[in-house]
């Protein structure tokens, strides 16, 4: 049995607009993420990844499917009953800057959730010294706050807030997109570490196939809304069977130049098949707009 199962996901947001119909972002999108598993969903700015995130963190109500977690239906429930999933699904968001409270101490910030779940506060300082052992922070980080450290750095906080109840599944959203290149791989190695020593499973969201590649088993690529390709990730990224897919391997940057130039150039003339077939269906439009991205 897996630990989450989405399927048949729909998801749609209101129109602009006085009786403006509602806008269908997701259309029947069905991925499962096993225990102790990543899976990575991948795809362009507005494809409908994070949107799959936040329906199975609660924070945004499907219009149709269902999600499972544990065998338990999750995607109806509200209230008390949600807030009883904090301690096995949290999140690890994209902005290390904004995720955390400003004012709040970082021993504060990764106790309150601890705190909340019934822990003592002796028994939570505790527990904070160990999850910052557990990613690479130094013990005397209790008593900083957050504008005391680099970017890397706060998210490795993030992290270790998403720890603190020790959850089954953390939502990864683009939670390196915002780091340079070699703290990206730092953090990517983290997070490997820790599933290797906690079991965690993870559902990590990425526009960049080349970080999704590091970090996940198994790949499930999202293109407007629709899941186009799924598998290994061994096998979705070296011989993708989707022109789409083909088109996001192309678009990671590679040190060598001459084979960025190479990548480059490929990449435009699959946009530009992609424009000349959507004109006869006429989408031209919408794939241009694609292309400029």
């Amino acid at each position: 049995m897996s630990l989450i199962e989405v399927t048949d996901l729909r998801v749609s947001y209101p129109g602009k607009g006085f009786r403006a119909k509602p806008i269908e972002i997701l259309h029947g999108v069905t991925l499962d993420v096993a225990y102790g598993e990543t899976v990575g969903l991948v795809g362009e700015s507005g494809s409908g990844k994070t949107t799959i995130g936040r329906a199975v963190l609660g924070l945004v109500k499907p219009s149709g499917g269902s999600i499972r977690f544990a065998g338990q239906e999750i995607s109806s429930l509200t209230g008390t009953a949600r807030r009883g999933l904090a301690s096995h699904l949290q999140v690890v968001f994209q902005d290390p800057y904004t995720s955390l409270n400003p004012s709040m101490t970082i021993g504060d910030i990764l106790s309150e959730p601890l705190i909340v779940h019934g822990v003592s506060s002796g028994d939570a300082r505790g527990r904070v010294r160990s999850l910052l052992d557990q990613v690479g922070l130094p013990s005397d980080s209790i008593d900083r706050l957050p504008r005391e450290f680099s970017g890397g750095q706060r998210q490795r906080v993030a992290i270790a807030r998403a720890l603190a109840p020790g959850p089954q599944l953390i939502v990864c959203d683009e939670p390196v997109s915002g780091l340079d290149l070699s703290t990206q791989s730092r953090v990517l190695d983290l997070f490997l570490d820790i599933q290797r020593e906690t079991g965690v499973s993870y559902l990590f969201i990425s526009h960049d196939l080349g970080v999704i590649r590091h970090i996940s088993h198994r790949v499930t690529v999202l293109y407007r809304g629709e899941l186009v390709e799924t598998g290994p990730t061994d096998q979705v990224t070296s011989a993708p069977e989707h022109p789409y897919t083909e088109r996001l391997l192309l678009a990671s940057p590679v040190a060598n130049p001459v084979r960025q130039k190479e990548k480059r150039d490929k990449r435009r003339e699959l946009l530009a098949a992609d424009l000349v077939y959507s004109a006869g269906l006429g989408g031209t439009e919408e794939i241009t707009r694609e292309g400029r991205q």
